[in-house]
């Protein structure tokens, strides 16, 4: 299992929309008690093992719109199918704070997952976990949007989703069932 959350390197991107990838492997990996101590496949990744199975937790480092490098040659290296794939990424097209998990789909107008698929020759067959940070930003260019600082009301509702998304990663880790944790992510309600 490779779970790889979305995101920019660097601390000019820390605590900003696009960066809600990292913040979900960096608390599961808190919760693990495991590191980000390797970088390799273009990515920093942290290794574990829960209930006999090999985790892989991923940040790549590629920047956010060529995260699919990293993805592909992470899959090579551990040998993993794209089932065997979960990636957490921000998305503007829903509400701040909401959370969608699916089994496989689109990539939407998120440029990192599209670049995903495209590095896997097409391949959407993949999990994945969206994480709301859609909101009424007025005539702010998306990119000046999605690159800024989350702040206020706006960062208690993403640090309660991206708290929550972590705990049932943590879950699904522990029992396998992804059906479950889509049935509990998709019905959860930021306060």
């Amino acid at each position: 299992m490779i779970i790889i959350g979305l995101g920019n390197k660097g601390l000019s991107y820390k605590n900003t929309y696009h960066n809600m990838g990292f913040d979900v492997v960096s608390k599961l990996a808190k919760e693990l008690g495991v590191r980000f101590s390797h970088t390799e496949c273009k990515a920093k990744t942290a290794v574990t093992n829960v209930n006999g199975k090999r985790v892989v937790l991923a940040k790549p480092e590629t920047y956010m719109n060529l995260s699919g490098e990293s993805v592909r040659e992470l899959m090579g290296k551990y040998k993993e199918t794209a089932d065997g794939i979960i990636v957490i990424y921000d998305d503007i097209d829903i509400a701040i704070g909401t959370i969608r998990a699916r089994n496989a789909g689109s990539a939407g107008t998120h440029n990192g997952m599209r670049n995903i698929v495209e590095c896997l020759n097409g391949n959407t067959a993949f999990k994945r976990i969206r994480i709301g940070t859609g909101f009424d930003h007025g005539n702010v260019p998306l990119y000046n949007v999605v690159l800024s600082k989350v702040k206020g009301e706006n960062k208690t509702l993403v640090d309660a989703s991206t708290d929550f998304v972590a705990n049932e990663l943590l879950s699904f880790l522990k029992d396998g069932d992804f059906d479950k944790l889509m049935r509990n992510v998709n019905g959860f309600k930021p306060e």
